[in-house]
């Protein structure tokens, strides 16, 4: 039997661990514009689409913000060190369950003041969201980036500003079927699982619309309490790989 092996770190998010880290130890202070593109890739010896990568990965962790036609700056924000967790956990199961866990305590409550509190322009941001990821999935592109908007939408729905600041802290590479995940596989990338995920969306999307704050964690708790139980199975998997690799051993 062929031991699991480790997923091997991309060239992006060596890049954006390297930046992350060198903020993290004051290298690069808080406000700080970052380098050119072309001299970050120099740097590194990476493509210039390696960089942009990773500046998209920091981005969607809240440690820095492109300005258009003025440059990427590293923003004074409370979220980086929740961030640096994000990254330093690199690929394992175990963080996304914490991850899952977090969210658990934050989406089922902003769920259900999204359908107290949301007014018409909230709403429409969160069924657009809910639409693209549905482009999306036609068009057989990546589906992640639009699965943290309908997420974020809700959030931003609460009018409490926390709760979008501390899901921004998780960023993009806590959803799954992007291909930026570190917890990203064959299995959550493809369209049948994505189409269960849109499905569990549509009955969090109907509750906010229909006003029912109960209907509407309900359908998130749901939800979330689901991704848990994948990423349980695929965690009971791994050991049990590990169990059969070491007796044969």
């Amino acid at each position: 039997m062929d031991l699991p092996t480790e997923r091997k770190p991309k060239l992006s998010e060596r890049v954006a661990s390297s930046i992350r880290q060198q903020v993290l130890k004051g290298e690069i202070q808080a406000g700080e514009k970052l380098p050119t593109e072309s001299r970050i890739s120099e740097f590194f010896g990476v493509s210039r689409t390696v960089v942009r990568e990773a500046i998209a990965t920091l981005a969607a962790d809240g440690l820095v913000e492109p300005r258009q036609g003025a440059g990427v700056f590293v923003k004074d924000h409370p979220t980086i060190a929740f961030g640096a967790i994000s990254l330093d956990a690199s690929n394992k199961i175990s963080h996304a369950l914490n991850v899952i866990e977090v969210r658990m305590g934050l989406e089922i409550e902003s769920a259900g003041l999204a359908a107290l509190r949301r007014n018409s322009a909230q709403e429409a941001q969160i069924q657009e969201a809910f639409f693209e990821f549905d482009r999306l999935l036609e068009r057989g592109e990546s589906t992640g980036k639009s699965d943290f908007a309908f997420h974020r939408a809700i959030a931003a729905a609460t009018n409490n500003p926390y709760y979008v600041e501390v899901l921004d802290a998780l960023g993009l590479r806590a959803i799954p079927c992007d291909v930026s995940s570190p917890w990203g596989t064959e299995s959550a990338l493809s369209r049948e699982y994505q189409k269960g995920l849109q499905r569990e969306h549509l009955v969090i999307l109907q509750a906010i619309s229909g006003s029912d704050p109960e209907a509407a964690r309900a359908a998130m708790r749901a939800h979330l309490t689901a991704s848990q139980e994948r990423y349980r199975a695929r965690l009971s998997g791994q050991q049990a790989a590990w169990g059969a690799a070491r007796r044969d051993a």
